[in-house]
């Protein structure tokens, strides 16, 4: 399965090429935003079986109209036996926090987390079936994500949890973060229709 998808969002667009392979996932997008200053931001996603992360490669970059022009890039990639390895680059001058992380810190987290894309949370909805059960009277799956913030590019573990919410008209998933949750809308492929305060298939 090939598809590609725009989705719209309250300061910014992203648009993706997916093709899908049994249970393997790839990608490459484009997204483009305003908060904290103007960015553009492209990825290259790749998936094992199962959905599981094995490589995000993420490029950012603009113009701050202080300092010139900035670029940063931030490659994941996680061995088969879950091991993950992170290489970050910087370019300018930037009143961001520095990008990458600490490896060692994610240990146990299968998937990665693109700040503000819709579609990384495909991977582990697919994966546990999010889309038909478990019900809404369960406490959900918990993950441990790589989450990058974009357009900084720090990656941190992020504890999250998905429960399944109904199945139609369209499956809703509900997620949690912290403070934040959120009743994602879903196709039947597993691709969101619309993630409230995030992001709307166009």
């Amino acid at each position: 399965m090939q598809t590609s998808l725009v989705w719209m969002k309250p300061e910014g667009a992203e648009i993706a090429e997916i093709e899908l392979s049994g249970t393997v996932l790839s990608a490459a997008g484009t997204a483009i935003g305003t908060d904290p200053l103007p960015y553009r931001l492209d990825y290259e996603l790749t998936t094992g079986e199962d959905y599981v992360t094995s490589r995000l490669l993420v490029q950012a970059g603009g113009v701050d109209p202080a300092t010139g022009p900035w670029r940063r890039t931030l490659e994941l990639t996680q061995a088969p036996r879950g091991v993950w390895t992170v290489h970050a680059k910087a370019e300018g001058h930037v009143a961001l926090p520095p990008p990458g992380g600490d490896a060692d810190v994610l240990e146990g987290a299968l998937d990665c987390d693109l700040g503000l894309s819709p579609l990384t949370n495909t991977m582990p909805v697919l994966r546990h079936r999010l889309l038909d059960g478990p019900g809404p009277d369960t406490g959900g799956v918990d993950f441990l994500m790589a989450w990058v913030s974009v357009p900084d590019l720090v990656v941190t573990p992020s504890p999250q949890t998905y429960r399944h919410v109904r199945r139609d008209p369209h499956p809703v998933v509900n997620f949690s973060d912290g403070d934040f949750t959120a009743d994602i809308v879903f196709d039947r492929d597993g691709f969101i229709l619309d993630y409230p305060e995030i992001g709307r298939r166009a």
